[in-house]
């Protein structure tokens, strides 16, 4: 693929999410990727995917990856929301077959193999939970396990309306966790990529034994290869360009929150 540079090394890398949770992604990716520029997207006003159909999410997707590729440039899209990669991942990756397509998967194989009690919680939307690429991790490393699921409702709305910590927060996450310690869970697995931006919240009231898991920094490494397999490494980092399809100054307020450093301009993108 020819980038915006008219070089394969010119393009920036895509991410996408339905709203703030990619970031939890997107900070991996550039703290790991030093010389690659980054254009993300959050689909704020659509926001959250959990409680849409899989056939709504997959049109978003594909508009999604249709703006990042044909008016960015983009030469590799991370889909940087675990709904999205099992509603639309495999559909993207046909339509695409010369853009590299990496997508989250909840860490069943790391839990299986951090776990003592054999007893692993998984917080992820219930879009995740029911998708096919789960159960087919769980039917290749989740022999002998023990899996507490929970869908957990409204935490991705939470976070996206800014609720990063307090009371109202912990109160939600007490809720989720506390009946997972009962049944003596010892690892958790974040299968939605907002929940790492909540996980110091997460961890207290998780408390210190119990292993959290977030997957993000297994699909920056993933990148790495995928750029370095294809040869399609940048030469250095132009920009981190932030896009929302929602409101401007509510994400940017949120984005200051979970963002380490200065994170340039936002833009409003209409979809």
């Amino acid at each position: 693929m020819i980038g915006p540079s008219g070089s394969p090394l010119g393009g920036p890398i895509g991410v996408f999410d339905s709203g703030l949770g990619g970031l939890s992604v997107l900070r991996h990716l550039v703290r790991d990727l030093p010389n690659e520029s980054f254009v993300y997207v959050a689909d704020s006003a659509r926001a959250p995917y959990g409680a849409r159909s899989s056939d709504e999410v997959r049109a978003f997707s594909e508009q999604i990856v249709t703006w990042l590729v044909e008016e960015q440039g983009c030469k590799l899209i991370v889909v940087a929301c675990n709904t999205a990669t099992a509603a639309a991942a495999k559909t993207l990756r046909a339509q695409r077959p010369d853009t590299p397509i990496i997508g989250m998967e909840p860490a069943v194989k790391p839990a299986a193999r951090a776990t003592c009690t054999g007893v692993v919680g998984v917080m992820a939307t219930a879009g995740t939970i029911a998708s096919e690429k789960y159960a087919a991790l769980l039917h290749e490393y989740g022999e002998g396990l023990t899996l507490i699921e929970d869908p957990c409702v409204g935490l991705v709305q939470l976070i996206e309306d800014g609720h990063l910590d307090g009371g109202v927060l912990r109160q939600r996450l007490v809720d989720i966790i506390t009946p997972m310690k009962a049944q003596r869970v010892d690892t958790l697995v974040l299968g939605c990529t907002h929940f790492p931006l909540v996980e110091a919240a997460i961890r207290e009231v998780a408390g210190p034994g119990i292993t959290v898991i977030d997957p993000a920094p297994a699909v920056a490494r993933q990148v790495g290869r995928v750029l370095r397999e294809r040869e399609l490494n940048g030469e250095a980092r132009a920009s981190v360009q932030l896009f929302t399809t929602g409101d401007l100054g509510a994400f940017r307020q949120n984005v200051g929150r979970v963002w380490e450093g200065d994170f340039g301009e936002v833009r409003r993108l209409v979809m």
